[in-house]
């Protein structure tokens, strides 16, 4: 795919953890350009530079740190928007963008389970992008939500998915060991975190279980089927930067061995994504090590965009168990929105003049297929 120029995007949230990381990621963007900032009222007003607290390990660019931060409000914003802002807000604010004919790409829980908003992860379940026609603000205005997922399920979904196609799964049980920084800033307090594990994070579990069973769900007709499987999930916040290990073990509806499970993770190649700036050539690594995947040996792998799964062995209870590790904040959060964002680009969903029945100049098209073009 060609872009003549670079489009604008705006992002709403950008002087939290995961709006730094979507400038960082977005700085040498070869389609989006940051064009427009916003955050909370206490920002507004201020130059970038002067709002935030830097926290990331690469120099804050002297562009955006003289940009201004506009009110959270969609008047002289553009029409690409990623967004990463709490809940609570995201429930009040999207809407009103989507409503203003801009495409929301959000990290945000809020409309994650709405059953006409796509939860997406374009390697596992592009296809459920065709759900923003069913947006009363698609065919009204031509704005439209899209999110992608909570970041502690996207390595162990990334995981699942082949394995799901080749042989099926019945049930999950997944334990995680989740970085501090999946706590924004400031976070988790020293005093709490260090020498310690926190067994409880607010509403994550629930989280981790519906938005696992809704991706790797299928698409009929203007609604997602779950995946029929059983799942459990336990979550626990641990003294680590950026990186989240989760402990799976499955039970699989045919039997497998473990080189065929190994295979249908090398082997898997998803069409949806080739070809796009972000996309890894294989978002999925195999670590042969019997102590591997870590967090600070593994996390960046993919430039960050990659998960690596290892120790896959007998499970005693259910069929088979393993540990996949994934970048919280990259994969996990504003890298899978701009992978989203580009994937919607590849299909003419991200340029102007969309009709207020919902069309634009290229109508759906197989996502795979169109993707593979890109």
């Amino acid at each position: 795919m060609a872009i003549k120029s670079k489009l604008p995007i705006g992002i709403l949230g950008a002087t939290g953890m995961v709006g730094q990381r979507f400038i960082q990621l977005l700085e040498h963007h070869p389609w989006f350009e940051v064009a427009w900032l916003a955050a909370s009222d206490r920002s507004s007003g201020k130059a970038y530079g002067e709002a935030v607290k830097w926290r990331l390990d690469t120099a804050l660019p002297d562009r955006i740190a003289r940009m201004i931060v506009s009110p959270a409000d969609p008047v002289g914003a553009p029409k690409i928007i990623f967004a990463s802002i709490d809940a609570a807000f995201a429930r009040e604010m999207e809407p009103r963008f989507a409503a203003a004919g801009c495409a929301v790409v959000s990290n945000s829980s809020a409309f994650r389970m709405a059953p006409n908003v796509p939860l997406v992860l374009p390697e596992v379940n592009a296809d459920h992008l065709r759900l923003i026609e069913e947006q009363s603000w698609r065919k009204e205005s031509g704005g439209y939500i899209v999110t992608n997922s909570n970041c502690t399920a996207m390595g162990p979904v990334l995981a699942l998915k082949p394995i799901d196609d080749c042989f099926g799964v019945e049930q999950i049980f997944a334990t995680s060991m989740q970085a501090v920084s999946g706590a924004g800033y400031p976070g988790v307090s020293s005093m709490d975190i260090l020498d310690n594990v926190i067994p409880y994070i607010g509403n994550e579990e629930e989280k981790m279980e519906e938005e696992t069973l809704k991706l790797l769900g299928k698409l009929e007709g203007h609604t997602v089927r779950p995946l029929a499987a059983r799942m459990s999930a336990s979550c626990n916040r641990v003294a680590v930067i950026d990186g989240h290990t989760v402990s799976v073990s499955i039970k699989l509806r045919k039997p497998a061995t473990r080189d065929e499970l190994l295979a249908a993770w090398a082997e898997f190649r998803p069409l949806a994504g080739q070809g796009l700036p972000t996309a890894p050539e294989q978002p999925i690594e195999w670590a042969p090590q019997d102590d591997r995947p870590q967090p600070r040996l593994d996390r960046n792998r993919g430039n960050g965009m990659a998960v690596t799964v290892g120790r896959l062995r007998p499970c005693n209870v259910l069929d088979w168990k393993f540990t996949v590790l994934s970048h919280n904040t990259i994969r996990g959060a504003a890298g899978a929105a701009i992978l989203n964002a580009e994937l919607l680009a590849s299909l003419g969903k991200l340029e102007p003049g969309v009709s207020r029945d919902g069309s634009s100049s290229r109508e759906w098209q197989p996502v795979a297929e169109t993707a593979a073009r890109a």
